[in-house]
């Protein structure tokens, strides 16, 4: 038993500096994007109009959705699969990934009309369908993706982000600047797309062995139902309060919340996200040590409270003097929404990690029962929210994370890891 003790201890060593370093790429990744969209936010708020903030919102909604429903469990299932499986799966993915993109595209090309009559503007249908083009780009590269994902190589994602976010920025501020208005926010992330396929194509040498199959796609979707339901229901929430606004309180008042939210939480969910992209696959690779999986998810947390929780207080306590300075004096009006909504990301990467700790012990579906529920408080805050216009509305968004997010932390953590 004494000759197991330093292998388990080089084991431990070996995936908590693995984490650490692919929160620390992505962190870094992260933090470039925010820092060329906070960048970006400044330069555009100069030329852009809040009617102009309020169509690239509600796009960008529509987009966020239909990219949603592309998550059918593909990239989970591949990161959980058992190496006999693998190359099978991922030739029958590659195929099951070309259908639901090309989907996605004609779905949302036709959608852009209903869209533009329910918001009463025809300017909406062109931007919608144009956005929708980089479905017909995304199924080249996918597979290669969720293997570079499966192998925790993690710093190929954030390189590859960080690319495309740089080219992407620098085509906004040139629309911007040439008074392009909405195309600023609609044009440059479809064509990046490219940078991003070409990456990952050449990072990973998987390539397709076989032509056209259904195999496998059963257990896929199978498998995937409750992570669609999950992805889904998140999108929602993270996507309501702008569409009640834009719909009840009116599209320049969506422009003006959708710059308070962009602004406020700025370079905390470079944190958040990071932490969120590298704790499933981290979880995996050492769940079959029970007291080594239990440690991971709780220095994962460690990790959230020492290094998420002061961005956000910094940034929420500073936002009634930088707004004004570095947007101009048209945003003032912004400051609380900034506020309220930073506030609001406190809980959520510890409810992020309580879910990615589900579905890595193959419990999605708890997962999913949660999010249900959760979005039916959330909806029920936003519509009473809305009767104050938007500042009522960040109050509600506030109330709702501060409340409900730690229940389902410390629920979820006591249903893996129950107290003796």
């Amino acid at each position: 038993m004494r000759a197991i003790h330093p292998v388990i201890t080089t084991i431990k060593k070996k995936f908590s500096s693995q984490f650490i370093r692919n929160v620390g790429w992505l962190s870094i990744s992260e933090i470039i994007y925010r820092v060329l969209r906070l960048g970006l936010v400044v330069i555009i708020a100069r030329y852009l109009t809040s009617y102009d903030y309020g169509l690239g919102a509600i796009v960008m909604t529509v987009r966020e959705f239909s990219i949603t429903f592309a998550d059918i469990g593909v990239g989970t299932k591949i990161i959980q699969a058992e190496e006999e499986e693998l190359e099978q799966l991922c030739d029958s993915a590659y195929w099951l990934n070309w259908v639901v993109f090309l989907s996605l595209f004609v779905i949302q090309s036709l959608a852009a009309f209903p869209i533009a009559w329910f918001y009463k503007s025809p300017n909406l249908i062109l931007p919608i369908a144009v956005s929708g083009l980089a479905y017909l780009i995304w199924p080249l590269s996918t597979i290669q993706k969720n293997l570079i994902q499966r192998e925790n190589r993690l710093k190929v994602i954030a390189l590859t982000n960080s690319s495309q976010n740089i080219i992407g920025s620098i085509l906004a501020v040139i629309f911007a600047v040439s008074g392009m208005g909405v195309w600023s926010l609609v044009l440059p992330s479809v064509l990046a797309v490219p940078v991003e396929t070409l990456i990952y194509y050449k990072a990973h040498p998987w390539r397709l062995t076989r032509g056209f199959t259904t195999k496998n796609w059963n257990s896929i979707l199978k498998f995937g139902y409750n992570i669609l339901g999950v992805s889904l229901l998140r999108t929602l929430r993270n996507n309501l309060d702008y569409l009640l606004v834009g719909r009840f309180v009116g599209i320049n008042e969506l422009g003006l919340y959708f710059f308070g939210f962009n602004a406020g939480l700025g370079i905390s969910l470079s944190f958040i996200n990071a932490i969120n992209s590298a704790i499933l696959p981290h979880l995996c690779a050492v769940r079959a040590e029970f007291s080594e999986f239990r440690s991971s998810y709780f220095r994962s947390l460690k990790t959230i409270w020492l290094t998420i929780i002061p961005f956000i207080v910094l940034q929420s306590s500073l936002a009634p003097i930088y707004v004004p300075i570095v947007f101009g004096q048209k945003w003032e009006p912004a400051i609380p929404i900034v506020i309220l909504i930073c506030l609001s990301a406190i809980p959520r990467p510890f409810a992020d990690a309580a879910s990615q700790l589900l579905i890595a012990v193959g419990k999605p579906h708890l997962d999913l029962y949660w999010n249900v529920i959760f979005t039916f408080v959330f909806t029920i805050a936003i519509l009473i929210g809305v009767q104050w216009k938007i500042i009522g509305v960040a109050v509600s968004v506030l109330l709702v994370h501060l409340v409900f997010l730690p229940v389902f932390t410390l629920w979820a953590t006591r249903r893996v890891f129950p107290k003796n």
